[in-house]
């Protein structure tokens, strides 16, 4: 894999520690369970290194009640032979690997990677079955579903995206054939794509409603390229977008992953990291809308860690979910950060 030049723009902003420690929080209503439903954990040269005891790290000082957490793909731990299709399989392998770690109880109380989900090459049409049925058995009983991202944008490299994909690719009928993989074998889809691919995510559910689909980082809502300066023109798409996606019950929405470059808040670029009153207030409308098109039973918070440690600290995310969720009921604050995710990764929480 190569190394980015160093005057290119990574989508990733970096993390800087010292900015992080100026802006950390005790945690509000810190007995409330978690249900971390999207982080990472990654060693590639280019993306650098976030593994177990970082992200526990993360947790501990944030100081919110993390039970458990879902693994998204990276492309991390990919086998270095053997058929190409395959070499996926080894994601799953190092994720149930670090839950088989963690289940041991001897790493804390989270149960991290409790759920995983893999990538799978979906082109492959009904090929692709035969890696899924090796990632499940590769995944101990903890794999769930795979994520096959297709956001693909003109402006993409002002965001710093450089995975050249083709358009339209989750109407592709050979994708398709691979997507209809996915049900018989009681496995999910996490679609990550940005607001302007959502009909294509929409006819897709449609399509498959015997399939579930966790929508990630609230629809990609773009806030760079041609689309800076723009927030309100994009919101009114986006929403019009979401309330229709909404619509399709076997659909499910991920709330986080605000913090990206591609989002345009610009939150990195304070003196001091950004307080979670402060993220609360920039992302209330998404989350409002999300929450009120989905309803609470079909969304949950994620930290998309740690790709959004570049704009805020873990502990202070978390304090903007629950200041987001402040009018919400009992029943609705156990769906949000736990319930939504345990029932959808089938966690049996």
């Amino acid at each position: 894999m190569s190394t980015p030049s160093p005057n290119a723009i990574s989508s990733h902003l970096a993390v800087r520690p010292e900015w992080l420690a100026k802006s950390r929080e005790v945690a509000l209503e810190p007995d409330l369970p978690i249900v971390d439903p999207h982080h990472h954990l990654i060693d590639r040269p280019e993306s650098g290194t976030y593994l177990l005891p970082d992200l526990l790290k993360d947790i501990s000082e944030g100081g919110h009640n993390v039970i458990a957490t879902v693994y998204l793909e990276w492309l991390s731990m990919y086998r270095d032979d053997g058929p190409a299709e395959m070499r996926p399989v080894g994601e799953i392998e190092f994720a149930n690997g670090v839950a088989a770690m963690s289940a041991s109880g001897g790493y804390g109380k989270p149960r991290v990677c409790a759920g995983i989900v893999g990538h799978a090459d979906l082109p492959l049409g009904a090929r692709v079955r035969e890696v899924l049925e090796a990632m499940i058995v590769a995944g101990g009983g903890r794999f769930r579903g795979i994520r096959f991202i297709a956001s693909v944008h003109p402006d993409q490299t002002q965001w710093g995206a450089t995975a050249v994909r083709p358009e339209g690719l989750l109407v592709d009928k050979k994708v398709r054939e691979g997507f209809a993989q996915l049900a018989p074998l009681g496995l999910s889809f996490d679609a990550w794509v940005y607001h302007t691919q959502l009909a294509d995510v929409i006819d897709l559910a449609r399509a498959f409603p015997g399939t579930t689909i966790v929508l990630n980082h609230v629809g990609g809502p773009i806030g760079l390229g041609r689309y800076k300066g723009k927030r309100d023109e994009v919101f009114a798409e986006w929403s019009k977008s979401i309330r229709t996606l909404a619509a399709c019950p076997n659909v499910n929405v991920k709330l986080g992953g605000l913090g990206m470059r591609l989002l345009g808040f610009d939150v990195h670029e304070g003196e001091s990291a950004p307080s979670s009153a402060q993220l609360a207030a920039l992302w209330k409308p998404y989350v409002q809308t999300c929450v009120e098109a989905f309803g609470a039973d079909r969304a949950m918070f994620e930290s998309n860690f740690p790709v959004d440690k570049g704009s805020y600290g873990y502990g202070v995310f978390w304090n903007a979910c629950k200041r987001l969720a402040a009018g919400a009921s009992t029943a609705e604050k156990k769906s949000l950060f736990s319930g939504t995710a345990s029932k959808v990764y089938r966690l049996g929480l």
